[in-house]
């Protein structure tokens, strides 16, 4: 819709999760929430969620009222990015399921168009955490909360000098996607990523003590965040091969 000498757009203002009706974005403002966004990926996906809301609107080249306007918590903004890299390598899982027919080539694509993506870098904290049937390969329920909370990849840190990148290691971090989401999202992508490892199970060309946790901690892991974009994609090509190696099953004698 366009109205003569506006500035509307059809785009609307994303929800927060409080029922209140979404509203038309004006071109500039919608603008705006696409920068915040692709800002917040690449933030997020160099420093953790941890990163500040500051670091985001400086990315963003906006000021932080503005990122708080649109979404007025960080736990909504990393809701909301969670979500989207959830649901997007769901779809690349999807993908690879309904166009390789080969087991194997079916998950290797998987992985290789996810760490490629950099998704793995923004997965939910909760996704890792999930335990995983040993006899099927099939997500168990999530631990119970008094155990430990869920780790994820540590990345570069603010401040560090020169970019200097920390030993890769588990870290603890506080979940900040809330449960009902958890229950939606994450579970689909759970369930089509047991798929793969089934059927790569079943034909004899994945290790049996591969689980679907370990897969998605490959995806985590094989994508570091460095300062030159060619040496990145070059690292986690590299990587990806050796986790991949080590991933399928060899021949016994």
């Amino acid at each position: 819709m366009h109205i003569q000498g506006s500035h509307w757009s059809t785009a609307v203002a994303p929800s927060d999760g409080s029922g209140g009706r979404s509203t038309p974005l004006r071109v500039d403002a919608q603008r705006n929430l696409e920068h915040v966004l692709r800002a917040a990926r690449e933030v997020f996906g160099e420093l953790g969620y941890g990163a500040p809301m500051e670091d985001v609107a400086r990315r963003a080249r906006v000021g932080v009222g503005t990122v708080y306007r649109r979404f007025p918590s960080k736990d909504v903004l990393v809701r909301r990015i969670a979500e989207e890299e959830t649901a997007r390598l769901t779809e690349q899982a999807r993908t690879a399921l309904g166009q390789e027919d080969e087991p194997w080539s079916a998950l290797a694509r998987f992985l290789r168009t996810s760490v490629a993506s950099g998704a793995g870098r923004l997965l939910p904290p909760q996704v890792l955490r999930v335990g995983v049937d040993a006899e099927n390969g099939r997500p168990q329920d999530a631990q119970p909360r008094q155990q430990s909370q869920p780790r994820v990849p540590q990345q570069r840190q603010p401040g560090d000098a020169g970019g200097q990148l920390h030993e890769l290691r588990l870290v603890e971090q506080r979940p900040v996607v809330t449960e009902e989401r958890e229950g939606s999202g994450a579970a689909a992508l759970l369930e089509v990523v047991g798929r793969l490892v089934e059927r790569a199970r079943a034909a004899g060309e994945l290790r049996p003590d591969v689980t679907v946790a370990d897969v998605l901690l490959v995806i985590a892991t094989a994508a570091p965040s460095l300062p030159d974009a060619a040496q990145q994609a070059a690292a986690s090509s590299r990587l990806l091969d050796i986790l991949l190696e080590g991933l399928r099953s060899r021949p016994v004698g």
